[in-house]
């Protein structure tokens, strides 16, 4: 049991990191959790996507008021769009049209 307690933690602790904060639909506080992120940024953040819609990309957030590049290499892993990239969808095949018969 004793060693089962440290192998479970170190399994959630890497479950935990892998999470993020979408940046598109997190509200005040989640976005407050953010390092240096406090509440004039968050709200600045929720302000600039109610203002110009949802970020398309993580590196938009430098265009809010406040957060400059080093703010966001500090947040960059902890935090997404919430969409995935182009190079994680898969490719989808074309359907096939089906072959008619001639009678």
């Amino acid at each position: 049991m004793r060693k089962l307690f440290p192998a479970l933690f170190a399994a959630l602790l890497s479950v935990a990191t892998l999470a993020t904060v979408n940046i598109n639909s997190a509200p005040q506080t989640e976005l407050e959790g953010l390092k240096g992120i406090g509440p004039a940024k968050a709200r600045a953040i929720i302000d600039y996507r109610s203002k110009n819609g949802p970020f398309k990309s993580v590196d938009e957030l430098e265009k809010v008021s406040g957060i400059g590049r080093a703010t966001l290499d500090k947040i960059r892993p902890e935090i997404s769009t919430g969409t995935p990239s182009a190079a994680a969808k898969p490719v989808t095949p074309p359907a096939r049209k089906a072959e008619q018969k001639k009678p």
